[in-house]
């Protein structure tokens, strides 16, 4: 029923202790797919010798992550599926109490849980939302756990650290072969997966009691930057230029005219925040955005070739109160 699929760039300890705790999941997963994101030599045979019952996929060249993701999808069986981010740690009970949120309402295609830091009782994300300058907002990001979100419900998307997905929801979203768009590499595509699905009518939903631990920044960021706020203070060039443009490309795929219109002003602002910092701290990451401005008439076109332009379909809705699980 479950395929759990883990891109590991093969940094420290994490791949094992996120293993380690899906391997002890009290619904334990039909399938665990691994995408060796590392290009270490030996790496993935380290893992099939240690993990036997993991499937372990490599590949000549280093997968940007959504490329492995993709990867990691088009092999695999189950008809719900676990995508996760190897420094990520579940809680046992995080399957089982994610499920639920899936036979609530045919229409939930992605489910979160509550992702907690390794910091003690500090929240990492309790769901994905839409933020007034169309970028994607962490719900309860940094905030001490006081209890004020153990009320399951409905979300705008899910964070890609542990993103649930139904297959079918995937399938429907689908653009040609890909999942997760390709030329996203990394960051955003967690908000355009949401974004898209939305606009067919699929929901996400929140279950407090599905428990997962995520170390902020492990796999992408430098070391003294893992866990800190303002993430893109320690991003590399290359990720930092990702980060900026994969917003522009999610916007331009999925938003109205008019939508835009409305959230203007905000974007306005908040550009101008974020281009007032990268002259002045960070100006290379500035040129190289002007010198590779080409995503933008790919991010067009794939508005046009997309479900944007789609009748949209009704999913069917169960009409219910929903108890806390």
């Amino acid at each position: 029923m479950v395929s759990v699929i883990i891109v590991s760039a093969g940094r420290k300890n994490f791949l094992k202790d996120c293993l380690d705790s899906v391997l002890i999941q009290s619904s334990l997963p039909s399938e665990i797919i691994v995408i060796d994101n590392s290009a270490r030599p030996g790496f993935a045979a380290e893992i099939s010798a240690a993990y036997p019952a993991v499937k372990v996929y490599t590949g000549q060249e280093n997968l940007f992550y959504c490329q492995a993701l993709n990867k990691g999808i088009a092999s695999s069986k189950g008809e719900f599926l676990l995508c996760l981010n190897d420094d990520v740690i579940l809680d046992k009970e995080f399957i089982i109490q994610a499920l639920k949120g899936f036979f609530l309402d045919p229409a939930v295609g992605m489910c979160s849980g509550k992702i907690m830091r390794r910091q003690k009782g500090i929240i990492d994300s309790t769901g994905l939302f839409l933020t007034l300058w169309l970028s994607a907002g962490e719900r309860g990001y940094g905030l001490t756990d006081c209890g004020q979100f153990q009320k399951p419900g409905y979300i705008f998307g899910v964070n890609g650290a542990v993103a649930f997905y139904r297959r079918k929801m995937l399938d429907d979203i689908r653009e040609g072969e890909d999942y997760f768009d390709p030329d996203f590499h990394i960051f955003y595509e967690d908000l355009d997966i949401a974004w898209r699905a939305k606009r067919l009518g699929w929901r996400g939903y929140y279950l407090p009691d599905a428990l997962a631990f995520h170390l902020r920044g492990g796999t992408v960021r430098r070391e003294e930057g893992i866990g800190k706020p303002y993430a893109r203070r320690f991003l590399n060039e290359t990720l930092h230029l990702d980060l900026i443009r994969n917003r522009y490309s999610t916007i331009i795929k999925n938003e109205s005219f008019p939508g835009f219109c409305l959230h203007l002003p905000a974007i306005v602002l908040y550009d101008l925040i974020q281009w007032c910092y990268l002259l002045v701290s960070r100006p290379k990451i500035a040129k190289l955005f002007f010198l590779n401005l080409g995503f933008i008439s790919t991010a067009f076109k794939k508005r046009r070739k997309t479900h944007f332009y789609r009748r949209e379909r009704k999913i069917p809705q169960i009409t219910q109160k929903v108890k806390n699980t």
